[in-house]
């Protein structure tokens, strides 16, 4: 089993210095794709000190225009008769990184072509379809010593790395169950990336590796999950559990929806007590602990933007300093995580296009 991650160095804690101060040279972000995740995170870009907004992408030319208009963009590229969008930002020579929130099914395409092309990647999560997919990213990235990150941006708040925090202090003793929920009601619809199976959609990959990160967190990767789901007639799961088992005894049960509003909140339980985050897990600012023979606390936390100048910052100064890989969102990690859900979605029957043979690019 693996051994629990702990931010190294230290994420931005409350009373640390602002994510946003400058660290170093500063980095020209491309952008591919224009939607809302993309909107939020492009704020939070605009907001870092040693960061400028170059060029964004999209399929449709009015959408690239407008993106580009509203947060200053210096230029946007979109689909044309002589190739994608992706493919024009890539070729500028003033982009120094690339953010990939195209959905899951594209993030290996335009991953790989971003780095062939000699680009930094950040990716949002999951990083790909399957390990395969990340496996050839992570030795590409290596061989071409650039950057590449999955953006599981809760790992890098300052509520989360709280949790860290009093789990290393040993507040809460030997930890031995985790239970994390996160899951809304959607409405069915084939458009959408959430339920359609061309773009990877499901609630496994697009919600798990919220309640998957508190666990991996407080334990630690798993020695072997069970995985049970509702599968729909399109083949994509529309909500599903996960039992995570160890060897040491402790265990966790996570659960992810497309269909039923959920607490949306994490416990980590342990021999000297126990807390939970507030609502939603993949963004909370307060946290509850409550001690075994002790008094209940709760403790609340001030986020600087939408929350995302956090793994914007690490992507930053790892940039900056040389490094290919975060250690706190490291190349290991992004592939255990892929490989359990590769598990997962056997288990429960899931299967999409990018699970067959590779197609040259």
């Amino acid at each position: 089993m693996d051994s629990p991650y702990i931010p190294t160095p230290p994420c931005v804690f409350q009373g640390a210095p602002s994510p946003v101060q400058k660290t170093g040279r500063v980095l020209r972000w491309g952008v591919v794709a224009t939607g809302n995740i993309s909107a939020k995170v492009t704020e939070d870009i605009a907001r870092l000190e040693d960061a400028v907004l170059h060029a964004v992408s999209s399929r449709n030319p009015d959408s690239a225009e407008e993106f580009a208009d509203r947060f200053g963009f210096t230029r946007s590229y979109f689909d044309d008769d002589r190739g994608r969008g992706y493919h024009h930002l890539i070729d500028d020579p003033e982009v120094d990184v690339v953010y990939v929130a195209a959905p899951h099914a594209q993030h290996y395409e335009i991953s790989r072509a971003a780095l062939l092309g000699g680009k930094h990647v950040l990716c949002e999560k999951s990083l790909t379809i399957n390990a395969r997919e990340a496996e050839d990213l992570i030795a590409l990235a290596s061989s071409r010593g650039l950057f590449l990150m999955e953006a599981v941006w809760t790992r890098f708040l300052p509520c989360v790395n709280r949790i860290w925090e009093i789990l290393v202090s040993g507040e809460l003793g030997e930890v031995r169950w985790v239970q994390a929920d996160l899951g809304f009601p959607s409405p069915p619809d084939p458009a959408s990336r959430l339920w359609n199976p061309e773009s990877g959609g499901g609630a496994l990959l697009d919600l798990s590796v919220y309640p998957l990160t508190l666990a991996v967190g407080a334990l630690g990767y798993p020695d072997g999950v069970t995985a049970v789901g509702a599968v729909n007639g399109d083949g994509i799961d529309t909500q599903n559990a996960l039992l995570l088992n160890y060897r040491s005894g402790a265990s966790a049960q996570l659960m992810s929806s497309l269909v039923a509003a959920h607490t949306r909140t994490g416990t980590i339980a342990g021999s000297k007590g126990w807390l939970r985050t507030g609502a939603p897990l993949h963004n909370p600012v307060e946290l509850t602990i409550q001690p075994h023979l002790g008094e209940r606390r709760v403790e609340r936390f001030r986020q600087v933007g939408n929350g995302y100048t956090y793994e914007l910052r690490e992507v930053t100064r790892c940039i900056q300093s040389g490094l290919l890989e975060s250690p706190t969102m490291s190349w290991e990690h992004s592939l255990a995580s892929m490989r359990l859900f590769d598990e997962a979605r056997s288990q429960m029957g899931v299967r999409y296009a990018n699970d067959f043979p590779a197609r040259t690019l």
